[in-house]
């Protein structure tokens, strides 16, 4: 027997859009990680972007287990002596920019590379429901209907 190593020829990428509404992050982001790594695939090969290209709608939706809107904290650097910023999960989902919880939650559950980086590109993060990738036909994936754990009314 053979081990199977896939070439870009046999890579076949499809579009999955993800609604986020009520679902809860860590479990979305371990999903959404999976699917773009291509780890969902029997012929995943480690050092090639097999993954599906992912758009998750309704990011400001996302729900988290516990005291995490409160406690969590994103910290950042302005790359000045003594710039470290802070910010709670709360603030952030309801500032400028709610997708950013969806981003880094899914960027930390992947492996730092050239590879991640690469693959971290075919995902797309939206607070509201509109898309403008109707054109590619993207197949919806229930994420709620996968496990009652994934959900959670807030």
């Amino acid at each position: 027997m053979k081990t199977f190593s896939a070439k870009p020829a046999d890579i076949e990428k499809k579009w999955v859009v993800i609604d986020a509404e009520g679902v809860v992050l860590g479990r979305l982001a371990s999903l959404i990680a999976m699917r773009l790594r291509g780890k969902h695939k029997p012929t995943f090969t480690p050092h090639m972007d097999m993954g599906d290209n992912v758009i998750v709608v309704n990011a400001d939706k996302i729900q988290m287990t516990g005291n995490k809107r409160r406690d969590k904290i994103y910290y950042r650097h302005t790359g000045y002596p003594g710039g470290i910023k802070s910010v709670t999960a709360g603030k952030l989902l309801e500032g400028r920019f709610p997708e950013r919880v969806v981003e880094l939650a899914v960027k930390r559950m992947m492996p730092g590379g050239p590879l991640t980086r690469r693959q971290l590109g075919h995902l797309r993060v939206y607070a509201g429901t509109a898309h403008p990738h109707e054109a590619q036909q993207p197949e919806a994936l229930d994420v709620r209907a996968m496990n009652p754990k994934n959900t959670r009314s807030a």
